[in-house]
């Protein structure tokens, strides 16, 4: 989580309220029903082939007959065939429909052995040819019991996206009762399990109750959608050996929670199964995947480690240590996000692209790219009766921040050896490169350098669009500090940071042309209403480089 402090600060937050027992009540109507349960959804989609699902529960194994059509009353089908719905995969049922015209809409539907139709859907594929536009939906860290999905309802209204992309913490792994709190929980708003997700049942029941929600069920019929994983997917914090979240003594072998996470990911979402990869809208952009959290990271460095046996009295220590830690294992090469293999992947990826002549590099990842530094105003911000343990963290984040630490060591800017890597390549390998990012619950805006020139401007590599959260909660549940304060501050300490807003939810609209990217941030009401309406917006965008000139963000009126 991209933000001074960790998700379980939040938790300690909620220390002393209501517990889980008190939530207890009965899975959602119809979740555990025979029939189509779940609706339909399509995504990961290419110029000529898609993937469809469906959730068909019955007695054993039903084979159901799926349709494509390029019309709502399916007269002038397409593509059709048959695919298999049984307990093995949860009843869940996914087919790649094949061999469909480039950069057409679809309509598609199922239909059970009983003559009963699934709902109708829409998909398409990706264009193959000249393109001048396209427009994306962006969305990450959906917590349910946080409040409704205003935002998948919003842009499943709107019907003038070209795709759906979700960076990942499409559900959480938490049991009930933490995060949030019941008290913090809205009425209404239940999961399955209670306890936490840790084997393969577990997550399947939590997809369960996720995928029963109408605004999320909108979403995947109107759209095909490509989804990543974060960490809630699996565990908090997560990396290829473990996660925060994890304890091997009383949940068992790591390697079986993760199998179990991926399986049921791969069972209910419509994405083939891989980890990463390369997709061509046209000849305007590629959008490129990453899996930046079980493939190749190594595990998080945390300042708490760094300052284990440190007299946190004595602020020169507190420093000292600071700097060991900055210049050794912080910076050591070998630490990495993507691993070898994804990183020469990557940068290979990117130069085909790039001498394809297409002049967008999309990058769409999990974690903040940009570094933000704690603002020594915070401190003087935070009101009298803040709790110490509070202030005590703010006063890390600011010693840490005046060794030129990052507020986040579980973001790229925690790994400057790969970061840098990484930098280097958008730098020397796209044409025009824009990162998207999820998982921090508030909205950023960076340009993003190579090296540690951020602070003098040159080397500029990317700029980055990082998202809001749909129902998780941001920095102003952490630290109470006015937004505009506290936004005031971030920029002023964080070279790189040119936009921020830490206490709205919503979603990023995505709108690329040949000469320039934008993005809007819309912002929606309170997640304890249910609501179609956006209350605000805010929009930065980045020309596309001419010759030898650079990208830069600009305001947008």
């Amino acid at each position: 989580m991209h933000s001074l402090f960790h998700r379980r600060d939040f938790i300690k937050l909620a220390a002393g309220m209501t517990g889980a027992s008190l939530l207890a009540r009965p899975v959602f109507a119809g979740s555990l029903g025979h029939g189509f349960t779940h609706g339909i959804a399509s995504g990961d989609p290419d110029a000529h082939s898609v993937v469809l699902w469906t959730r068909y529960a019955s007695e054993g194994i039903a084979a159901l007959q799926w349709e494509v059509a390029k019309d709502v009353d399916f007269a002038a089908i397409v593509q059709k065939g048959s695919v298999i719905a049984g307990p093995d995969k949860d009843y869940t049922a996914k087919v790649i429909a094949n061999n469909l015209p480039a950069g057409a809409w679809f309509y598609y539907r199922f239909i059970a052995p009983d003559g009963t139709h699934s709902d109708i859907g829409r998909t398409r594929t990706l264009p193959d040819g000249p393109v001048s536009s396209m427009k994306l939906a962006v969305f990450s860290c959906s917590n349910l019991p946080f409040g409704y999905f205003n935002a998948y309802g919003h842009a499943a209204a709107q019907n003038d996206f070209d795709l759906a992309i979700h960076l990942g913490d499409y559900f959480y792994e938490y049991p009930v009762g933490t995060y949030p709190s019941a008290e913090q929980s809205v009425p209404g708003r239940h999961i399955e399990p209670q306890h936490e997700l840790i084997k393969l049942a577990d997550y399947r029941l939590r997809y369960n109750a996720y995928r029963m929600d109408p605004d999320l069920l909108a979403l995947h019929r109107n759209y095909p959608m490509i989804c990543i994983w974060d960490d809630h997917e699996i565990s908090n914090d997560t990396w290829h050996g473990g996660a925060q979240n994890h304890d091997p003594a009383s949940e068992g072998e790591w390697a079986a929670r993760k199998k179990a996470a991926r399986q049921a990911f791969f069972e209910w979402l419509p994405m083939r199964e891989r980890a990463f990869a390369r997709y061509d809208f046209g000849d305007l952009a590629s959008i490129i995947t990453l899996d930046t959290r079980l493939h190749g990271r190594t595990r998080q460095i945390t300042y708490q480690e760094a300052l284990a046996g440190v007299d946190t009295s004595d602020q020169e220590a507190i420093l000292g240590a600071l700097k060991h830690f900055r210049d050794t294992g912080w910076a050591d090469p070998a630490r990495t996000m993507l691993g070898v293999d994804q990183e020469a992947w990557l940068s290979e990826t990117l130069t085909a692209s790039k001498k394809s002549g297409r002049p967008w590099q999309i990058l769409a990842q999990q974690v903040i790219v940009g570094r933000s530094y704690g603002p020594k105003s915070f401190l003087d911000a935070l009101p009298a009766q803040t709790p110490g343990w509070l202030k005590a963290r703010v006063e890390g984040s600011i010693l840490a921040g005046a060794v030129a630490l990052p507020a986040s060591t579980d973001a790229w800017a925690g790994y400057p050896a790969a970061r840098n890597r990484l930098l280097n390549s958008l730098r020397t390998n796209a044409d025009n490169a824009v990162v998207l990012a999820g998982d921090s619950h508030n909205a950023w805006a960076y340009d993003l350098y190579a090296g540690d020139e951020q602070k003098t401007g040159t080397n500029p590599a990317a700029v980055e669009f990082a998202g809001h959260s749909v129902s998780s909660p941001g920095m102003e549940a952490y630290l109470p500090i006015a937004e505009d304060e506290m936004t005031a501050s971030l920029i002023a300490s964080s070279p790189e940071l040119r936009w921020a807003n830490t206490n709205r939810r919503g979603y990023m609209a995505i709108s690329l042309g040949v000469d320039a990217a934008k993005c809007e941030w819309r912002f929606t009401g309170k997640q304890s209403v249910r609501s179609g309406d956006i209350t605000g917006s805010h929009s930065m965008m980045v020309r596309a480089k001419k010759g030898s000139g650079t990208n830069k963000l600009e305001a947008v009126s």
